[in-house]
């Protein structure tokens, strides 16, 4: 059974991006929750997160954590800021040749085609030196699902059937990713 990791950034202390009337560590927390629910209600999978209350985990300590489990795949959840809009998606730099990257396609592809119906921009298919990506020893990709401080974006975050919807696009992605 594969054994999936996802990974809510932030938490406790570290409130990640904060604007709107909105904190990155809940909102990643509950997509986070959402998902984990619907891949075990779809697949045979084993979910983990590296945390499941508003509490900080150091980066390593998250790669660890996947590492030990020997986990088939680590999704790391984020949310951007910096005043743009849209979503995008990362890999560790040198694997979109590899099964990280066929993955990444996969995964990006499911969750913008449902947020192309809300009118999200389609930032692309990134890499970058994150330490959850480069300290994980299995395929990772690292998702920021828009700008909390972008009002269009904020608005549609603060919308439960929005997340809803996000995250069952990212909790089908992952099957399709795994061909489970």
């Amino acid at each position: 059974m594969p054994i999936i990791v996802l990974d809510p950034g932030h938490g406790g202390t570290d409130p990640g991006a904060s604007a709107n009337g909105l904190q990155e560590k809940n909102l990643t927390l509950t997509i986070g929750l959402k998902v984990k629910q619907l891949l075990e209600a779809k697949y045979v999978v084993d979910v983990r997160l590296t945390r499941e209350t508003d509490v900080l985990v150091g980066l390593s300590e998250r790669a660890d954590y996947a590492n030990t489990l020997g986990a088939s795949y680590f999704v790391s959840l984020h949310h951007n800021a910096g005043g743009g809009t849209g979503f995008e998606s990362y890999i560790y730099p040198g694997t979109s040749s590899s099964e990280t990257g066929r993955r990444q396609d996969v995964i990006h592809g499911e969750i913008m085609n449902f947020l192309s119906g809300y009118g999200v921009r389609d930032r692309g298919q990134k890499e970058a030196n994150f330490a959850v990506l480069r300290e994980t020893a299995m395929p990772a990709i690292l998702l920021e699902n828009l700008f909390i401080d972008t009002v269009n974006d904020a608005n549609l975050l603060k919308n439960s059937n929005f997340i809803t919807g996000l995250s069952n696009a990212i909790a089908t992605g992952i099957g399709k990713a795994l061909k489970l």
